[in-house]
């Protein structure tokens, strides 16, 4: 088994998963699907030697021995970047790659949302949130979002990663991006001087704890635009996600926060296209609007759905309104988008013009 092989396997079939195990058929992720690559199981000699190579540098094979499982960026020359987490499962090595595309797409050609994008791209201060499972689209959003600044504006813009995705070029902005174990030891460690570095704009990949909420929130109270990502399915989980990683008794506190910081969010459902031509996002946008604020502020979080299934005129839709739609443009098929609603049977109704009462 050759690595480099299947790497190039990989981006010619276009997919965007490797998965590689003792004992079991190499696997690619195409178009969302699990597919088989070939027949031959992967011996422990050949897993080990792939292991080898990937952990060839000290440092990694360090952590990975003290830590049981790493995550870090792989360059194939002539081939790409490819995002590696290696773990143990039944005391032996597994691999996941993941490819890294080059190229930054704009909106339009990402389909994603135009009007909540451009407004999160010129927000100067404030909280904007991309979300969705993994692996449906979250990292591609935001560098989209950023090189649409990155483009037009001449700002600075501070990256913190684990690890570093997409990598950018200065053009009218300026962008520092910094990677969580190799430039600096953590999220909270990173955006505790991070107002001194005079930030536009400050994207944390992910926010896993308390301290790096906190953090953030703070950034952004002190003048920042501050993006990140949360593996939350829809708005009102998120903005529940965000108060819990605060004590019971600040939750008032940090309701009334959110309510002046947050400028909106976009969820994100990746759906194979019609055309089996890769897949296409679906996607709820929330914008927060006076009476969203408020319903922040007075703990009536629930209650926001019926507002964004009815703000269209400030940018929102819901993921049902962006499933029709796929579905009327001809990009996804009506049983995949049914498969992908919360609700198959308000899916039904509004694909023949019927809006259920709430």
């Amino acid at each position: 088994m050759n690595i480099r092989e299947l790497f190039v396997k990989m981006v010619s079939t276009k997919a965007s998963d490797l998965y590689l195990r003792t004992k079991a058929i190499p696997r690619f992720r195409i178009n969302g699907k699990i597919e088989l690559l070939g027949n031959s199981p992967i011996t422990k000699e050949e897993m080990t030697g792939v292991t080898h190579l990937l952990l060839a540098n000290d440092e990694r094979r360090k952590k990975f021995e003290a830590q049981k499982s790493l995550d870090f960026m792989h360059f194939e020359p002539d081939i790409g970047r490819f995002r590696i987490n290696i773990f143990l499962q039944r005391n032996t090595p597994s691999i996941v790659a993941r490819h890294i595309f080059t190229a930054i797409d704009t909106f339009e050609e990402l389909h994603l949302p135009d009007m909540v994008c451009s407004k999160f791209a010129d927000s100067m201060q404030g909280l904007c949130l991309v979300c969705g499972p993994a692996g449906n689209g979250k990292s591609t959003t935001v560098a989209s979002i950023l090189e649409h600044v990155n483009r037009n504006q001449p700002k600075h813009i501070i990256t913190l990663e684990e690890p570093i995705e997409f990598l950018f070029e200065d053009k009218k902005s300026i962008i520092n991006q910094r990677e969580i174990g190799s430039d600096v030891m953590s999220y909270p460690d990173a955006l505790r001087n991070v107002t001194q570095q005079s930030p536009d704009i400050i994207y944390i990949g992910n926010i896993r704890d308390y301290s790096t909420m906190k953090a953030a929130v703070t950034a952004t109270e002190l003048g920042a635009c501050v993006y990140t990502t949360f593996h939350t399915v829809n708005a009102v989980q998120t903005i529940m996600r965000i108060v819990n990683f605060f004590p019971p008794h600040q939750h008032d506190e940090v309701r009334m926060q959110l309510s002046l910081i947050l400028k909106g969010s976009i969820s994100l459902r990746l759906l194979p296209r019609k055309d089996g031509q890769g897949r296409v996002p679906a996607y709820e946008t929330m914008v927060v609007t006076p009476t969203v604020a408020r319903l922040i502020h007075e703990n009536k979080i629930k209650e926001i759905q019926t507002f964004i299934d009815e703000g269209s005129l400030f940018g929102m839709c819901s993921f049902q309104q962006s499933l029709i739609q796929l579905v009327k443009d001809g990009l996804v098929d009506v049983d995949v988008a049914r498969a992908y609603a919360d609700s198959s049977d308000d899916f039904d109704l509004e694909i023949k013009g019927i809006k259920r009462l709430r």
